[in-house]
């Protein structure tokens, strides 16, 4: 395969200018014989998954110091595995990384499959984060299309077809500008072009190495791209949450179910999430007897929804019924509940402390 002029000049741009980011082998490293690490190419994707790079940092950093391979992270408890997720959000992700794990100890020796194709048969592994693997791990020449890149290249070819029908349109951009020799490098200097040069507002590109065979700038329309189609209406959904608190500031706190949304994640209980017509947000809703009181609501923006959670709250003395456990005051980090679960617990405190 010849390697396209603009290929050449962004592989050129990375290696001058390629981010420093703990799970990436730098280019030039990479040229030295340094290899990838599977498992730290996929903790990393699967991470990134509509998250920023800021965020995901000191979780990666965290993650592969408790569990610096694959068979560790399989062997840890699904609860610890979950608490660490914690304010990660998208928790059907941890969820997903745990089971993976789990196969690929078992299953595969603790070896990742080398190919796109087979990296899809895993859990929680599709189509983008499979060509993400295969290209950075294994050098596989497989089109690596995320948001970033999906920007990059509309803007490109100017493409007026709206997102998500442009897709197939972008990832056959993608693979013909996918060089064999250099595919992972290649695929990351699309990112960081994204992330840093070619980003959604004010794109700044007198710095972009492939402006001159931009169709966008050309014309002035860099702004246009991504082309995207009218968003629909959010649906709106209801709850409730209940906090009891014991004397001590103890917050009485369950597992949620492992499947739906936080599933598996630590919170206090809450009803189900209904429409505003059906939902019922009242303390009688509350799941024991207790002396409840409002204390305020939480709205939370999921990717399909918004919710609103009324927040009750009630002194207890007992432990009550069901499992669950205390956890005192000192003992609930940030990282502890999903971020949903931490404002509904900041509520509730605020409206104590206000008694």
């Amino acid at each position: 395969m010849t390697v396209l002029p603009l290929t050449r000049s962004l592989l050129d741009w990375y290696d001058r200018s390629a981010r420093v980011l703990p799970w990436r082998v730098s280019p030039q490293a990479l040229a030295s014989g340094v290899r990838p690490d599977p498992y730290r190419v996929w903790l990393s994707e699967i991470m990134l998954q509509q998250t920023t790079v800021a965020a995901v940092k000191p979780y990666f950093v965290a993650f592969v110091n408790r569990w610096p391979r694959v068979e560790d992270l399989a062997q840890a408890e699904t609860a610890e595995v979950m608490a660490a997720w914690a304010g990660l959000g998208y928790y059907a992700r941890a969820r997903n990384l745990h089971a993976c794990a789990k196969v690929v100890a078992a299953e595969h020796g603790g070896r990742f499959p080398s190919t796109a194709a087979a990296l899809k048969g895993l859990p929680g592994i599709g189509d983008y984060t499979a060509a993400a693997i295969a290209s950075i791990a294994f050098g596989e020449a497989a089109p690596v299309v995320d948001g970033n890149i999906e920007r990059v290249v509309t803007r490109l070819g100017a493409i007026e077809t709206p997102l998500p029908a442009a897709k197939p349109i972008v990832r056959a951009a993608v693979a013909a500008m996918t060089p064999q020799d250099r595919p992972g490098d290649f695929a990351q200097a699309m990112m960081d072009l994204g992330a840093t040069i070619c980003v959604p507002k004010r794109p700044a590109c007198i710095l972009c190495p492939i402006a001159d065979g931009c169709e966008a700038r050309r014309a002035g329309t860099m702004e246009r791209y991504p082309v995207k189609a009218p968003k629909r209406a959010r649906p709106q959904r209801v709850g409730a949450a209940f906090v009891a608190c014991r004397p001590d500031g103890a917050v009485w706190l369950i597992r949620r179910p492992p499947a739906g949304l936080l599933g598996g994640t630590a919170a206090p209980p809450t009803t189900g999430w209904s429409s505003r017509r059906d939902g019922d947000t009242g303390a009688q809703a509350a799941p024991f007897p207790a002396v409840w009181v409002r204390a305020g609501s939480v709205e939370h923006g999921f990717t399909h929804f918004d919710l609103t959670l009324e927040v009750w709250r009630a002194a207890v003395l007992a432990d009550p019924p069901g499992e669950g456990w205390w956890s005192a005051p000192g003992a609930l980090s940030s990282r502890d509940l999903p971020t949903l679960m931490r404002k509904v617990v900041e509520v509730a405190g605020a409206a104590a402390s206000a008694d």
